[in-house]
């Protein structure tokens, strides 16, 4: 490989490299830093917060929600969406609910924790429950995409292809740089050959 040739794919090189190396800086941190919370989750204390909300639906919407085909999953109407946030400041989107002949039940799970809302057709009585398991468990769930939406999932996704850039032009540049660092490839070899042979050995 001639001098300008070389010169010009390394210069081009190191530019998407620093890039994608800015764009992924801190969610590679993060990353790093809850794939070790998680290999350790079990020895991270954790302290469960339980919050239960009870309200009763008035009347008038309760005869409208009675008067709706029972069964099936589906959202709630936006007439109980908008008295669910005003009267127990809850926004529950349109996630569908289980409906049955008696009752309304709606999950509501998100990342660090679960929530469930119950709505009895026959009585109004509205029962919400919602349990945090604490800020560690929150980022763990991040980390996986556990219950985190459609907007992190694209994050996720766009934040994966940065780190796929940084390492493959990372790689580029190392064999551009190999033949005066003869501990490139030994380096390299091993850090494919440990995790492999971790899997080979102790992995069943």
């Amino acid at each position: 490989m001639n001098a300008s040739y070389r010169s010009f794919w390394l210069r081009h090189l190191l530019q998407w490299h620093w890039i994608s190396a800015a764009v992924s800086l801190i969610g590679m941190l993060a990353f790093a830093v809850t794939g070790f919370t998680l290999n350790h989750a079990g020895d991270i204390p954790a302290q469960s917060k339980v919050t239960t909300l009870e309200s009763k639906a008035p009347e008038s919407l309760l005869a409208g929600l009675q008067s709706l085909e029972g069964g099936g999953s589906h959202p709630l109407p936006e007439e109980l969406q908008s008295w669910l946030s005003k009267e127990m400041s809850l926004l529950v989107g349109n996630r569908p609910a289980e409906w049955s002949g008696d009752e309304i039940y709606l999950a509501m799970p998100g990342p660090g924790g679960d929530a469930w809302l119950s709505i009895d057709l026959a009585t109004g009585d509205v029962l919400y429950e919602a349990t945090f398991r604490g800020w560690v468990s929150y980022f763990n769930d991040l980390h996986k995409g556990r219950d985190t939406g459609t907007a992190w999932r694209w994050f996720i996704d766009v934040f994966a292809a940065a780190c796929v850039v940084f390492c493959v032009t990372g790689l580029v540049i190392m064999q551009l740089h190999a033949e005066r660092r003869p501990s490139t490839w030994p380096l390299v070899g091993f850090g494919f050959i440990a995790p492999l042979l971790l899997v080979i050995l102790f992995i069943h």
